[in-house]
């Protein structure tokens, strides 16, 4: 198997990573031809570096998944298998983890090793107010497997006004709960009527779903949604209604903006690491077009059902692979957009293939990364002069007319800490969105201004506050248009003034 020529270069490095780190070759994107076994131990480093790139997505999830079930499911944030587990509030003053401060998020890990999993969700006409919600699946590799946004190239051609009579049953159909079905792999067992299958190729299935909130006072509409949501899984896994509340940060232990595995993940050697591959690969094995992969694992002797034996005298090479792996999977891979400073990714998110790079790196820094047509999430953390954001200053981010973030469902811009947390003190708002009064410029142009200090009265209005100290920035488009997840439309440059 070649070694993916795919360079990992890191841009803005020292904003994502320490100082000094290199960019390395990694397996993946070239995977068409049995590895060529070199002498030395600088061929047996690469070895375990590439193994860990390729499994940490795995030990990641699966870590994830440990902290959010647990044993019996009863410490605080815990939820059992086949249980959704509800955000009731927004998060908290300080919180961490880059959290979203406009979307409630409801999660589950379901298990389908006894049979089909049906998750029900409401239909999105049937949402209050019309209500953007979203909802996506992950096996446990992190690959997107479902989604119910719309993939652009899949979007309907407009029809014509309806009948009345045709309108009427459009809308009892829309009233019809939107039924998922996923299935273990090889399943050809009978399903109910009208359900979406979802073939899942993992034992494990992470599901994430995401409900539009304005604020803390509209929560309880929010939460509307949240309870026309339920899971009916087979009779050794069913919950009563499998459902269970919880205010935040309390949710499901695996949410991407509240905790991960990754920093578990970092603190294992390598015999911890590799038996921790090994045995989750026995429920959630490689997918088909990773054959080298599991060849190269093999070659390491890291096989599922089989113990993971090291020879002691390869634990310095052993640690010294992991820790170029550790490297690659801290390193911005070379095939992120990068624009006026932002950084985000487009194509391969969420549909990795072989690309072990993109996907390692997004396990580490934004677990739950769904596909170009889910989200796209550019992020920032210097001006254009390139020094670091820092709230002391001010900035203003010009938008030309007609060239707000393009989406089919909405955007925001959040300021956090350069640690990613929440400001720690009240502000006037957390984001700013799209429902938000902007105030235009002459020629239709809008001026957002981003500071810990409040600007003049005149400028309020468009006023991001920031935290003291040095800050990023986040913008999350949900349901992206294409032009923002090809790079055609990119935010534009944050000017300190």
């Amino acid at each position: 198997m070649k070694n993916n020529r795919r360079w990992a270069v890191s841009l803005y490095a020292a904003l994502w990573v320490a100082a000094g780190l290199s960019s390395l070759a990694v397996l993946g994107g070239c995977a068409t031809q049995a590895p060529v076994v070199t002498s030395g131990d600088g061929w047996r480093k690469d070895q375990v570096a590439d193994a860990y790139v390729f499994g940490y997505p795995l030990v990641v999830s699966d870590l994830a998944r440990e902290k959010a079930t647990g044993g019996d499911a009863s410490r605080p944030g815990q939820a059992p298998v086949n249980t959704l587990r509800h955000a009731t509030a927004l998060p908290p003053v300080g919180a961490s983890g880059r959290p979203s401060v406009d979307t409630l998020e409801s999660t589950a890990w379901l298990d389908v090793s006894s049979g089909p999993v049906l998750v029900s969700l409401p239909n999105t006409p049937n949402a209050p107010r019309g209500r953007y919600y979203d909802a996506r699946a992950f096996d446990a590799w992190t690959n997107v497997i479902y989604s119910s946004i719309p993939r652009t190239a899949d979007r309907p051609a407009p029809v014509k006004k309806l009948s009345a009579k045709a309108a009427r049953a459009a809308r009892l159909a829309a009233e019809q709960a939107n039924v998922i079905a996923f299935v273990p792999a090889g399943y050809t067992g009978p399903l109910p009527e009208g359900v979406t299958r979802v073939d899942a190729p993992t034992r494990y299935v992470w599901l994430s779903i995401r409900v539009r909130v304005n604020g803390q006072r509209d929560v309880r509409e929010a939460r509307k949604l949240q309870t026309a949501m339920s899971i009916e899984a087979p009779s050794a896994d069913k919950t009563s209604v499998a459902t269970a509340g919880s205010a935040w940060p309390n949710v499901t232990a695996s949410t991407p903006t509240v905790v991960t595995g990754g920093d578990k993940a970092d603190s294992l050697d390598a015999t911890a690491f590799f038996t921790r591959l090994e045995k989750a690969m026995q429920d959630n094995p490689p997918v088909p077009n990773d054959p080298h992969a599991v060849s190269l694992l093999a070659d390491l002797g890291v096989k599922a059902g089989e113990p993971v034996q090291f020879r002691p005298a390869d634990a310095d090479l052993l640690a010294s692979g992991l820790a170029d792996g550790r490297t690659r999977v801290d390193t911005v891979p070379s095939n992120a957009i990068s624009r006026n400073g932002w950084v985000w990714f487009g194509d391969g998110a969420g549909n990795y293939d072989t690309d072990y790079t993109l996907r390692g790196f997004l396990a580490r820094h934004q677990p739950g990364t769904g596909t170009k047509d889910d989200e796209v999430k550019p992020v920032a953390f210097s001006d254009s002069d390139g020094h670091a954001l820092n709230g002391a200053n001010e900035y203003v981010l010009h938008f030309a007319p007609n060239q707000l973030p393009p989406v089919r469902g909405f955007w925001t811009l959040t300021a956090y800490t350069k640690d990613g947390a929440l400001i720690d003190d009240k502000a006037l708002r957390l984001s700013l969105n799209d429902r938000d009064r902007l105030k235009k410029n002459r020629d239709g142009s809008v001026d957002v201004s981003v500071s810990a200090a409040e600007p003049a009265k005149a400028r309020v209005s468009n006023w991001l506050p920031a935290p003291d100290g040095d800050f990023q920035l986040v913008f999350r488009l949900y349901a992206p248009k294409p032009d923002a997840s090809n790079g055609t439309w990119a935010p534009p440059a944050i000017e300190r003034q």
